[in-house]
């Protein structure tokens, strides 16, 4: 087994989210991975409903400062850090008032999707890789977990690709069954155009259900892991047609191990 560096960029984590499948999982495989000798960065956006007091999170000065220009609007970038003690495992989080200081995750108290959670999206997909970038750290492998991710594998291959910190970087998306309704904002695909990525890299996304927006990532990905034991068809079935290096669903017993051994077969 080599030493890789594996780069976890997630949805939600717990104890910073209520448990869920996704939230256990990206908490307790970055500690199993690391416990096997790996070297391991996490991320999480920082949402409202994250108390910074009792998890104390405090800011990285020497991250911080940095704007992102999304749809011709400067958004400041804003890293903070926290530590999970019993991990011996530090999680970094992407900040920003604009998208994250709601005191909901994705949706509001009534359950309707926030009309900008694409420009979530963007804005913490690069907020991530411009984080890594200052950290000078060039991961081996970079899991994704969650829609929220989805862009990470476009960018890697499109924006990124030249920069020799990602030159070598493989990238992982595990699908969930973490659907979201409707679909994005129609004028996701324009935000999305930026230097290395064209209007015909964004086709799928022509209309960005839930759906097209979990092809869009398998599409750029390196290979894919089936997160949920219960995934859409249609996606299950342009995995299979896509032939990425595909994992599929491991039980909770198992899957800290099988995704540990899979990251060596990249």
């Amino acid at each position: 087994m080599e030493s890789k560096r594996i780069l976890y960029i997630s949805q939600e984590i717990t104890p910073y989210l209520p448990e869920s499948e996704m939230s256990e999982i990206s908490r307790y495989l970055p500690q199993g991975v690391q416990e096997r000798g790996r070297e391991i960065r996490t991320f999480m956006p920082r949402y409202g409903c994250v108390n910074e007091r009792r998890n104390q999170l405090h800011e990285v000065i020497r991250l911080s400062g940095m704007n992102l220009v999304i749809n011709d609007t400067d958004h400041p970038l804003i890293i903070k850090v926290a530590s999970i003690q019993a991990a011996r495992m530090q999680v970094y989080f992407i900040d920003n008032e604009d998208y994250f200081h709601r005191k909901n995750v994705l949706a509001d108290d009534d359950g309707n999707f926030f009309e900008d959670n694409d420009e979530r999206a963007i804005f913490y997909a690069r907020g991530v890789l411009e984080t890594v970038i200052k950290l000078r750290w060039a991961p081996d492998i970079i899991h994704c977990h969650g829609w929220l991710t989805s862009l990470i594998p476009a960018y890697i291959k499109k924006y990124y690709h030249d920069d020799p910190l990602f030159s070598q970087s493989k990238v992982i998306y595990s699908v969930y069954n973490d659907e979201f309704p409707g679909s994005l904002d129609k004028n996701f695909r324009k935000k999305l155009v930026v230097k290395g990525i064209t209007s015909s890299d964004t086709k799928l996304l022509e209309n960005p259900t839930f759906e097209n927006v979990s092809k869009f990532a398998i599409q750029f990905a390196d290979a894919v892991i089936q997160g949920s034991e219960n995934i859409r068809p249609e996606i299950a079935g342009y995995i299979s047609e896509s032939n990425k290096l595909f994992l599929p669903f491991q039980s909770k017993e198992d899957y800290i191990e099988s995704y540990n051994d899979f990251y060596d077969k990249l």
